[in-house]
């Protein structure tokens, strides 16, 4: 495998760490502005929001600039915002720091896969792919439970400091490692669009942004739910964090093996244990080994439903992926973004911090409702995929077995 996989993994593992370390800093971030802990929770909102707004957006710009001058251009923007929300003086300033470091995000693994599939041979291209997401995997094993405790203990500013300072060592092994790539040639920003004429490409976006979106529920608000619910001391949340990155590697290894075997079953099973499993942390957070044990199940199941929805859209997208692919990244964002702002809307009623799990459970419970259909109107379909009354047929996808 080529050095320049590993400055890809760098990024991605610095772009991982931003999104998901602040989970664990929104007491100290909230209490360093003087805001309530639902407002705190609007730079998890904002940052998803951004990806879902960046995705389509830098994708786009993408197709006309050499690729390897936009992965060092997004790692730009990603660095850019990050010292922005370090150096922040005031909470607005922050969240629009977060929603410039999000932009990179989408197009970065975009943009990211296509050249490290392109840097090796042909029979290696999965596993090039897979080293890069390996950096994504990996802090939220690592960067983020140490960004939380570096947070907690010398401030949560030293924390964005450090993941700006990986940006910079992404880029420079960017700069240096990669090589120079030649701009995408015949990239029809027409045919691309065509796929979101495709009924089931929708439904499968719809499926991505409810069903993740069940996961970050409860996961936003984590820490106070897990500090002054379950008894956790502050300094818990590090290693709880943990436990969730370790269901995530675990979710999405289970995830990726059987997507290719039994794509919608496994969104069966995955989606109905996540909507289970969150509406019984309700109860289960307020006991602190059950708390752990659901913690490290969220992150399991919620992780085993990223490689099939992924392949679903590439599937009832298969003629026009690129910007398909993009924008279904987003949709995990806007999941995130959904719930986030739910959870906040439940705690400022007044129904606690375990509220957001009911939430949760719901989204869960809808992203299943929403597999079902697919399942029967593709079932009912003379062909793989229904396309809306006057738009031009996509190119077939590959059937599914369900």
């Amino acid at each position: 495998m080529p050095l320049a996989l590993l400055a890809l993994a760098i990024g991605a593992f610095g772009i991982g760490t931003t999104e998901f370390v602040i989970m664990g800093l929104l007491p100290e971030v909230a209490g360093d502005f003087g805001v309530s802990i639902p407002t705190a929770g609007l730079l998890v909102t904002g940052y998803a929001l951004g990806v879902v707004l960046g995705a389509p957006l830098m994708t786009v710009l993408g197709t006309r600039i050499p690729r390897k001058r936009m992965l060092m251009i997004l790692m730009g923007l990603f660095i850019a915002g990050n010292l922005l929300s370090a150096v922040a003086p005031a909470f607005g300033v922050m969240l629009a720091g977060r929603v410039v470091a999000s932009l990179a995000h989408g197009a970065f693994f975009g943009i990211g896969s296509v050249v490290a599939a392109e840097l090796v041979a042909p029979e290696k291209k999965a596993g090039a792919i897979a080293m890069m997401f390996t950096g994504l995997t990996v802090a939220n094993v690592v960067g983020v439970p140490l960004g939380t405790l570096v947070g907690q203990t010398l401030g949560w500013r030293i924390t964005f400091a450090i993941v700006a300072g990986l940006g910079v060592i992404g880029l420079v092994g960017i700069a240096k490692l990669v090589p120079d790539l030649p701009k995408p040639q015949g990239v029809r920003l027409r045919h691309e669009l065509a796929a979101f004429r495709n009924v089931q490409v929708l439904l499968a976006m719809a499926m991505t942004i409810l069903g993740f979106g069940g996961v970050f529920a409860a996961v936003t608000y984590l820490a106070p739910m897990m500090t002054d619910v379950a008894g956790y001391a502050d300094s818990s949340v590090t290693w709880l964090l943990v436990l969730f990155g370790l269901g995530m590697v675990a979710g999405n290894l289970i995830g990726g093996k059987f997507a290719d075997r039994s794509l919608m079953p496994l969104l069966y099973i995955s989606l109905s244990g996540l909507a289970v499993v969150l509406a019984l942390f309700t109860f289960t957070a307020h006991n602190k080994i059950a708390a752990a044990v659901t913690i490290a199940l969220i992150g399991a199941l919620g992780f085993a439903t990223v490689p099939p929805l992924q392949k679903r859209v590439l599937d009832q997208a298969s003629g026009a992926p690129t910007l398909a692919s993009a924008v279904n990244i987003g949709a995990f964002n806007l999941g995130n973004a959904l719930s986030a702002w739910l959870g906040g809307l439940v705690i400022s009623a007044g129904l606690g911090y375990t509220a957001p799990n009911w939430v949760g459970a719901v989204l869960a419970g809808s992203a299943l409702v929403l597999a079902v259909l697919s399942a029967v109107l593709e079932r009912r379909s003379a062909t793989p995929s229904l396309v809306v009354a006057g738009a031009a047929p996509l190119e077939q996808p590959t059937p599914v077995h369900l």
